[in-house]
């Protein structure tokens, strides 16, 4: 079996803080890109990290690669950047929430 890149502490947390599941940011992410004129492609929606977190959410722990554990040490740090340690569910202005969201963390739903 491979060695995954990704160690237990850097897993655990990324999956704290990200608690929206593939489906969710998967919609999400959808409806973000959405607009009036346009619509973009469902599997090229959402911001270029929106859609890395994605295709990590869908891989397996043995698959990830040190791309993969980038992208997730990015997400925990700009999560806890914009939120406080517990992650308990506060609300704010839609703005903020979105761009969470968009990086697969709800602040209004519980960990």
């Amino acid at each position: 079996m491979a060695e995954s890149r990704v160690d237990d502490e850097l897993w655990n947390e990324f999956h704290r803080v990200v608690n929206m599941s593939s489906r969710e940011l998967s919609d999400w992410l959808r409806t973000r890109s959405a607009g009036p004129d346009t619509e973009t492609l469902p599997d090229q929606a959402g911001t270029p990290t929106g859609q890395q977190v994605l295709a990590i959410l869908r891989k397996r722990r043995t698959d990830m690669d040190e791309h993969d554990a980038q992208v997730m040490r990015s997400v925990v740090d700009r999560v806890h950047a914009q939120r406080r340690e517990d992650l308990e569910p506060t609300q704010g202005q839609a703005n903020w929430r979105r761009r969470l969201m968009s990086l697969g963390h709800d602040p209004l739903k519980s960990v």
